[in-house]
């Protein structure tokens, strides 16, 4: 769990990037796929719902579902930070989960929380550099954050701040592509 001074508090706004060009079938943790036809009229919602805030400070992951996000609602500068991107699938990526022959497949879905994927990351090796960077980030005096990234970091964000346990971290905390989810620390 994640300890904040009690007398100052930081405003988190975490925005899930919008649907991509690959459909849910594949497995693309860190692939970096492009986004949907559609991501127009999503990164409008987005930026709308966005608009006029006044945050003093923006991370993104680097990968270009986040990146055509960030430079659609018009910020310029932001702070690419790798610890924001998604699961690390390691040597499933970009295939379709149907299609995933490895044998070590059936542990990872006994233990998705402590199991890494092959030549990849367990949810609890992700929820931990998310950790990681929370701890600087709360070092900072930012106080109006906002943050473009993925359903796994915001999951992780959600149990490191005690919102949900791991153990639904899938099944009782969907995050939708575009969805906007704030919060106090």
């Amino acid at each position: 769990m994640i300890q904040t001074n009690r007398n100052s508090k930081m405003k988190i706004t975490l925005v899930r990037h919008t649907s991509v060009a690959c459909g849910p079938t594949i497995c693309y943790g860190q692939t970096d796929v492009d986004v949907a036809e559609s991501f127009i009229e999503e990164a409008e919602k987005v930026k709308q719902k966005i608009a006029n805030q006044p945050f003093d400070s923006i991370y993104s992951s680097p990968l270009q579902r986040c990146t055509k996000l960030v430079d659609y609602c018009g910020y310029s500068n932001p702070i690419w930070d790798k610890r924001l991107i998604e699961l690390n699938f390691g040597d499933w990526e970009g295939i379709p989960w149907a299609e995933i022959t490895d044998p070590h497949i059936e542990d990872w879905y006994k233990d998705w929380i402590n199991t890494r994927t092959t030549n990849g990351e367990s949810f609890a090796d992700q929820v931990e550099r998310v950790r990681v960077f929370l701890e600087e980030l709360k070092a900072t005096k930012h106080e109006n954050v906002l943050i473009f990234s993925h359903a796994g970091v915001i999951r992780a964000i959600a149990i490191l701040y005690g919102l949900i346990d791991i153990r639904q971290a899938f099944s009782d905390f969907k995050v939708e592509c575009g969805e906007i989810l704030s919060f106090e620390i």
